[in-house]
């Protein structure tokens, strides 16, 4: 697969679930902590991303 697709879906994966996570102990999905989560998320899913296409 394309080492640009691979990083492009690993941040949109991190990000949706670097969202999601805040929502587990009751914060809302719009919340500062799910914004935080989500940034988090989508770096974790380009470094996942990056490493896993070379």
């Amino acid at each position: 697969m394309n080492s640009r697709k691979l990083v492009w879906i690993g941040m949109f994966t991190g990000s949706f679930i670097g969202s999601y996570i805040p929502s587990l102990w009751g914060s809302g999905l719009f919340s500062l902590s799910s914004v935080f989560f989500s940034g988090v998320g989508a770096i974790v899913g380009i470094w996942i991303g990056f490493r896993m296409s070379g």
